[in-house]
């Protein structure tokens, strides 16, 4: 037997990423403009890296707590209680080894293999794939997309649930689309997975990045206490935290130590000195969130008025999160043309066959960076659509 037929069918069907692989055809460039990965272009301040150095420095570098340690998943609660106005205790945080972490923890928790999760498309290509590795079976169902706009059609939903659906995740505002859930949209799915008995996985990374108002909807809105949803979060998009790796999760403190058994399984915890770091983002780091919002909105506007202005681009301005996902006419086969869209004008786009049923046309761009290099961009990929 082959190397790689002696491993597991489900590791070797793990599919490469559509995102990473435009990145890496084209890293390390010159003149490259990245709009291809989700993350802002600014390093994790230093408020928040001199907190991590001073606790590395002080010699916390021991084993610590396998839920989090007390003064983060403090500093969570408070942080909710300022921007969501709801009153949760530190038993309903649990920190972990990033976002995409709390989507494997979650998974496990909420799945057996030959379950169901439903899940709404176009999506960030990791939630399925944690979900088939899980041994699980991810259910996309298609956003509507229209006039330039997302929308949700519970009948859908509850279309594609079957005896074997064990829950529902929902990313509003969403990645890539920008979809955001009204507060009518959220009470309708919950009020589905009542009736069905089905767990909702909550994946509010960019809440906070929402231009009609100071956040968007939440679960967390309309939720009553008995109600089965557990969110999924990063430190990552807020406060330019990518490359650290951590993220949380919110539940029911009743499955606290079935998290805290999956973590100790999985990482055996998130190292202390980050974790400080993370406490001085949520104390410290209102301010610098205020600020990445104001610049993606303004970033938005100069990429969508531009490609907008082409009458090539059907869109319109994402309602939420950091994307413009972009219909261009003539673009058939979104990989192909983010190929040759980085090869002719050095932007890189990530490809919408990378999100899944429903993205295959749509190509990607992430606008929380320099505005000079926003409007760089954009005049780059204005001249090549005109051109196609």
């Amino acid at each position: 037997m082959s190397i790689m037929n002696s491993l597991s069918p489900r590791a070797v069907s793990a599919p490469e990423s559509g995102i990473v692989e435009v990145v890496n055809y084209a890293r390390g460039r010159d003149g490259l403009l990245p709009l291809w990965v989700g993350e802002g272009d600014l390093p994790t301040p230093d408020f928040i890296s001199r907190a991590a150095m001073d606790a590395l420095a002080a010699g916390e570098t021991f084993y610590t707590w396998q839920r989090g340690i007390p003064e983060l998943r403090q500093a969570l609660s408070d942080y909710y209680a300022r921007h969501f106005g709801i009153s949760l205790p530190a038993e309903h945080f649990y920190v972990t080894g990033s976002g995409m972490q709390a989507i494997q923890i979650a998974v496990q928790a909420l799945t057996s293999p030959g379950d169901e999760l439903v899940y709404l498309t176009p999506a960030w290509p990791n939630i399925a794939a944690a979900l088939e590795i899980a041994g699980a079976r991810s259910v996309g169902v298609e956003l509507q997309f229209e006039g330039g706009k997302w929308a949700v059609d519970l009948n859908r939903i509850e279309a594609a649930i079957t005896p074997k659906t064990r829950a529902l995740f929902i990313n509003t505002p969403s990645n890539p689309t920008g979809w955001t859930a009204t507060k009518r949209d959220l009470a309708d799915i919950l009020e589905l997975a009542r009736k069905r008995d089905l767990w909702i996985m909550a994946d509010e990374i960019y809440a906070r990045y929402f231009y009609a108002g100071t956040r968007a909807p939440s679960f967390l809105d309309i939720m009553v206490p008995g109600d089965k949803v557990m969110f999924v979060n990063s430190f990552s998009k807020n406060w330019s935290m990518t490359g650290w790796r951590v993220g949380w999760i919110v539940a029911p403190p009743e499955t606290g130590q079935v998290l805290e058994n999956l973590i100790q399984y999985s990482t055996s915890g998130v190292a202390q000195f980050m974790q400080k770091g993370a406490v001085a983002a949520l104390n410290e780091g209102d301010g610098f969130v205020e600020a990445n919002i104001q610049k993606a909105a303004l970033s938005r506007d100069i990429l969508c008025d531009a490609l907008i202005a082409t009458n090539r681009v059907e869109t319109l301005k994402p309602d939420g999160a950091l994307y413009a996902f972009l219909k261009i006419d003539g673009v058939t086969d979104s990989r192909k043309a983010a190929l040759d869209i980085v090869d002719k004008t050095g932007v890189g786009l990530a490809p919408g066959t990378a999100f899944g049923a429903g993205g295959e046309l749509f190509l990607r761009a992430c606008f929380l960076r320099d505005l000079l290099q926003v409007k760089a961009a954009a005049d780059k990929l204005c001249d090549y659509i005109l051109k196609l």
